[in-house]
């Protein structure tokens, strides 16, 4: 359980993204060797790097960063950011056009994406050990047994509070800890006057990715969507807003409009993310943090969030001697920490990085604890297939809470267009 005091904690003041000493998170070498950079020097070599972090520009500490992890392979990296979806897209068309980029930090649920037109190496191939990574987050970039990349860190979703609220209500938040106990607590808190729980229901991957710690909470598998748990977990979400402990605004939220609401002070909860952290210790009022509980006890399995680092093929493989440099600087144990710090919302994949993180900043153990539960969304061998089942599943979300269809309906309707899409 954590508790904050409208103080600033260590991570707090990482807002900034302060990365100093960053060099130190860079394993040392002697400099690439001339075959890094097409028979060139490679000092005077250019490394391409794609991420999705156009909100980090030239001159940001993670520009530094990166541009740290060329010099230390003593190559320049030329780093381009576009958004999340078109990051995707633009990858794809480098690969057609053979002119793919030397590394690419995206998304978790789009490397098998891209794993499955061919367009990325192997770690196996590419010699790196993957064995200190945890087994739940590398999943997300396994195909066919094969990793295609290495989770740079992760976030996820858990359950903020309002202190003060529970307070008057009369809730002690240790109470929490399955969804009886939830749903009891938000019926003490609106009896009190107040107002329940706020989440993301919206008809994107939002909503999916809020509604997936319910669903798998359940027991339910994406394999099918209309299993007697499923139908329980889509109950318990409509069940909120027909006894006024959610509003109806959850139909349309996203994770933003949630923070919005909960910062309002007038909510006891609000499903968010690790990237909330600093927000929550700064809020005018005192929150904590319950894990997200499974139906009948323990943490539900949330979605990870977060990036992996991948090396698309090339057509020159000498240049791999320095990319796999480059990767190692941004994937060592003290290299995943300052990713973490940097972000101020990622925690390392790795648990001797998860150590020296707490170690730094006790207060997010919850959010370790709720990392080390967590589960990849396209895990279970879904790959490619999951976007089409996810999509699928907020349709059912959004059609049982506007009461177009029963629950049973809905979920029943998206395991039909689920199996017709991905057969």
């Amino acid at each position: 359980m954590q508790h904050h005091r409208r103080t600033r904690t260590t991570l707090a003041a990482t807002t900034a993204l302060a990365v100093v000493g960053i060099l130190g998170a860079c394993s040392s070498s002697d400099g690439a060797s001339s075959d890094g950079a097409s028979g060139d020097s490679a000092a005077g070599g250019t490394y391409t790097w794609w991420d999705p972090y156009p909100q980090h520009d030239g001159s940001s500490d993670w520009e530094a960063r990166v541009q740290a992890c060329g010099e230390d392979a003593g190559v320049t990296i030329e780093r381009t950011a576009y958004d999340t979806t078109a990051l995707t897209n633009q990858a794809l068309l480098s690969a057609q056009e053979g002119t793919s980029p030397d590394v690419i930090l995206i998304d978790n649920p789009a490397v098998s994406t891209l794993a499955d037109t061919g367009m990325l190496t192997t770690v196996d191939e590419f010699g790196l050990d993957t064995s200190a990574i945890d087994q739940n987050l590398l999943d997300a970039g396994v195909v066919d047994g094969s990793a295609y990349g290495i989770p740079i860190g992760a976030n996820t979703l858990s359950l903020y509070y309002n202190a003060d609220v529970l307070s008057d209500a009369g809730v002690d938040p240790a109470s929490i800890t399955d969804w009886d106990s939830l749903t009891a607590a938000l019926a003490q808190v609106t009896d009190a006057g107040h107002k329940g729980i706020t989440f993301a229901g919206i008809g994107t991957e939002e909503g999916s990715f809020q509604f997936l710690p319910w669903f798998w909470g359940s027991g339910a598998d994406l394999t099918d969507l209309s299993s007697p748990e499923a139908v329980e977990a889509l109950e318990l979400w409509k069940g909120w807003l027909d006894e006024g402990y959610a509003p109806n605004t959850v139909i349309n939220n996203s994770q933003n409009t949630v923070w919005e609401e909960f910062l309002t002070g007038d909510f006891a909860f609000a499903e968010n993310g690790t990237w909330q952290v600093n927000s929550a210790a700064e809020a005018e009022f005192e929150t904590g943090l319950v894990q997200l509980p499974g139906k009948d006890g323990g943490v539900a399995p949330a979605p990870t969030g977060g990036e992996f680092i991948v090396a698309p093929v090339q057509e020159d493989t000498a240049r791999y001697d320095v990319t796999r440099q480059i990767v190692e600087c941004m994937t060592t144990p003290e290299g995943f920490v300052e990713t973490a710090t940097t972000f101020a919302y990622y925690v390392p994949p790795t648990a001797e990085g998860q150590e020296q993180l707490l170690a730094e900043n006790p207060d997010l153990e919850p959010w370790v604890e709720a990392v080390q539960s967590a589960k990849g969304r396209t895990s279970d061998g879904l790959g490619n297939d999951y976007p089409l089942i996810s999509e699928a599943l907020w349709t059912a979300v959004q059609n049982a809470l506007s009461g177009a269809a029963t629950p049973q309906e809905a979920l029943e309707a998206a395991q039909a267009d689920a199996e017709a899409a991905t057969s």
